[in-house]
């Protein structure tokens, strides 16, 4: 009879182990290419500003306000909003409903276009408004010509997102990585030659970015249009997008205030810099940390796109179960992951500082932030994740929530007491709102733990269908 038990207790081991590694490759599986999509369109406004800064420094310092204005006012609004679908999309494929997934597409598609209407206003008025503000005029100038170059990227964005969710709900995600490496490989030749050799200046970065973000487009298009893989997913497009526009903008207005709040904050930073006794050193150090974490920051919101994936497609599907080991095993990936970004940063910690810059002011400096960056980069992490799995569940709304406590009533705070009442500087800034990274990490962290996990999966199947389910699932 023991033999019995025990034989049975460690069939029951081979099959947690076997689901945790079926799990692990499933979400490296997905995880792995999303990293590279990130990766190459993050690189497509890093070798823009690259080129830009052999131009001069007003050429460098206008485009980089306005990239930074354009992310704050558009981008991160758009694509906030898109991420509505990896609820919508991610839990109607695991119910195998699949036309909802191009109903949804579609209603994404043209909610994001005439968003794309008021905030094209306000990019047209960018450098009449930089000047009201009190603004250099010459900069002024130069970002609001800048930004309104990016225009018409900001239409591809708003058609791209919708189609990249829905592409990534179904896991296909190596269309995407060869899309968005592609567009790369093609951007870095167009932009040289429309930056160095059309004689328009810097003006050329931007018109190659909207060139190279309306190619991407066009390959996920015909991708879509012509392959098998979407051909149950596949529908022509019809009115009933626009009966369910208001179903997305449920999930989407609070999905792009979820990101749009934290995004902020951070830009927040580099313009409190600006108010530090050394503004130039200040400035700098903040952008070179802002940029290297965000490079980081790639694997982890990877690996969130792959565990929001994982968790919709399951709840859809009607399997808390499924759903639960998924959440494991992604925080147990985190874990270590976190970790051995974190230890890296710490052992080359000069050679971040030597990256960007040979002044040795700025690479003391950089060196002396350099212990916050690694803690940053295990919040980054579980936070990407924790962001991922909400989305997953449809979370958005407490997402939203818990972002605005922890940035704006714990992070900002923080940060300006103790930059300019206790007079630590840029350490000061980043200390504040790595508080709020905790927080937040904190708060989410605690609501995955004690989620009910039927529970979810019987909200997931009353999304989808538009029917209670709670009785068949408990």
């Amino acid at each position: 009879m023991e033999a019995g038990l025990l034989e049975k207790e460690d069939r029951t081991l081979k099959g947690c182990s076997g689901n945790f590694a079926a799990e692990a490759w499933r979400l490296g599986y997905l995880a792995g290419p999303m990293v590279g999509v990130t990766l190459s369109q993050y690189l497509v406004q890093v070798t823009s500003s690259m080129m830009v800064g052999h131009l001069g420094e007003l050429a460098l310092s206008s485009a980089a306000i306005a990239t930074s204005l354009s992310g704050v006012t558009g981008i991160s609004l758009l694509v906030g909003m898109a991420s509505g679908l990896d609820t919508l999309c991610g839990q109607a494929y695991g119910a195998q409903q699949y036309k909802k997934l191009s109903i949804h597409t579609y209603s994404a598609i043209l909610s994001l276009i005439l968003v794309c209407l008021p905030v094209s206003l306000l990019w047209i008025s960018l450098g009449r408004l930089l000047l009201l503000i009190g603004q250099d005029p010459l900069i002024s100038q130069e970002a609001g010509r800048y930004i309104e170059w990016m225009i018409p990227g900001l239409f591809a964005i708003a058609a791209t997102q919708p189609l990249m969710k829905f592409l990534q709900s179904q896991s296909l995600i190596f269309p995407m990585l060869l899309s968005s490496a592609a567009t790369l490989c093609v951007h870095i030749p167009l932009c040289w030659i429309m930056v160095f050799k059309s004689g328009i200046g810097n003006i050329g970065a931007a018109l190659s970015i909207s060139i190279t973000y309306w190619i991407n487009l066009a390959i996920l298009v015909l991708y879509i249009k012509y392959s098998d893989s979407c051909k149950a997913t596949r529908a022509p497009i019809s009115m009933e997008a626009v009966s369910h526009i208001v179903e997305f903008l449920r999930l989407a207005v609070p999905s792009a205030i979820m990101i749009c709040l934290e995004w902020w904050s951070f830009e927040l930073l580099v313009l409190l810099s600006g108010l530090l006794p050394n503004p130039r050193l200040e400035a700098s150090v903040l952008s070179i940390c802002l940029t290297s974490i965000s490079l980081l920051y790639t694997i982890p919101s990877g690996l969130g796109s792959a565990a929001s994936t994982r968790v919709s497609n399951e709840l859809g599907a009607g399997n808390p179960e499924r759903a639960r080991v998924a959440v494991r095993v992604v925080i147990s990936i985190t874990i270590v992951l976190s970790l051995t970004m974190s230890v890296s940063l710490l052992i080359l910690g000069r050679v971040v500082g030597y990256a960007y810059s040979d002044e040795k002011e700025v690479v003391d400096y950089v060196w002396k932030m350099i212990p916050l960056l690694s803690i940053s980069v295990v919040m980054d992490s579980f936070q990407g994740v924790l962001r991922g799995i909400a989305r997953g569940c449809g979370w958005q709304h407490i997402g939203a929530y818990v972002n605005l406590g922890a940035y704006y009533l714990v992070g900002i705070p923080n940060a300006l007491v103790l930059a300019f009442v206790v007079h630590t500087g840029g350490m000061g800034l980043w200390i504040g709102i790595l508080s709020g990274s905790m927080v937040q990490c904190a708060l989410l962290g605690l609501i995955t733990t004690f989620t009910n996990w039927q529970q979810q999966a019987a909200s997931a199947r009353e999304r989808v269908s538009g029917e209670s389910c709670h009785r068949e699932v408990n």
